[in-house]
């Protein structure tokens, strides 16, 4: 069975301007599908146009938040791209904490917490999941998600580096972890054994590219074809066969995001 990368990026620089080879490593790599994430409302048409080039490719929209604030997109426009049929969820979207100007705190990061629970409400009203970024700020997207009801839709934590008492929480709630080349470094000894106790029901894997390229090819752009790699990784952790983690990964992302039903 091949794979799919749950999340990456085709539309930035280091991949758009190879899309002939980068398809041809996927096929090469027995990654048959990737799911290409917006972060932004002006790429969003970049993001789609690849999807409705190639049917191995599928789409989200959202606005990442990490986006300076000011480049915001209403709910009523979230739903009116949601409903095009290669969207698959909203996102990318969330918290991110991490970059916090000298003197300021989360309580200053209101702006994001708004445009998190537009994205959520959008999500529930087209009744698509949720692709969630967090970064330095999990206690504040735990809640949010709870508060705002996001267990309506589901959804889940991407590029997943956190604690497991946050995945636990994450869940709880119903939501999937996903796991990109990160788990493949040497200094990732927490996240290896998170990855270890995660229920093979709730697992995706993906890439993050063109960032975060797995072991043996860290330090270099990352591409969709890697997610081998982080499987392979996976599945030596885990201590049970590659193509077990191709079953259950496949059935995971079929089950979340439901490209048959597009």
């Amino acid at each position: 069975m091949p794979l799919t990368d749950s999340h990456c990026h085709l539309n930035f620089p280091g991949l758009r301007e190879r899309e002939p080879e980068v398809l041809a490593a996927m096929a090469e790599h027995g990654v048959s599908r990737a799911l290409n994430i917006s972060t932004r409302v002006e790429e969003f048409d970049q993001v789609l146009g690849w999807a409705e080039r190639h049917a191995c490719i599928w789409a989200t929209v959202g606005v990442h938040p990490d986006t300076p604030p000011g480049d915001e997109v209403d709910r009523a426009s979230l739903v009116e791209r949601a409903r095009h049929p290669r969207v698959l969820a909203l996102g990318e979207t969330g918290l991110d904490y991490y970059r916090l100007e000298e003197g300021r705190t989360p309580a200053d990061m209101q702006w994001q917490r708004e445009r998190f629970a537009t994205h959520i409400e959008a999500a529930r009203e087209v009744g698509k999941p949720l692709v969630i970024h967090t970064r330095a700020a999990a206690d504040d997207t735990l809640a949010m998600l709870r508060e705002q009801r996001a267990d309506e839709v589901g959804g889940v934590l991407h590029c997943f580096t956190e604690s497991w008492e946050v995945a636990r929480q994450a869940l709880d709630m119903g939501l999937y972890i996903s796991l990109s080349g990160i788990l493949t470094f040497k200094n990732a000894r927490e996240l290896q054994e998170v990855a270890r106790r995660l229920p093979q029901d709730r697992i995706l894997v993906e890439t993050d590219s063109p960032y975060l390229a797995p072991v043996p090819f860290r330090g270099h752009a990352n591409q969709p074809a890697y997610t081998r790699y982080v499987a392979r990784f996976l599945a030596q952790l885990r201590g049970c066969e590659e193509s077990q983690v191709e079953t259950f990964t496949e059935e995971n992302f079929d089950r979340l995001f439901k490209p048959l039903a597009n």
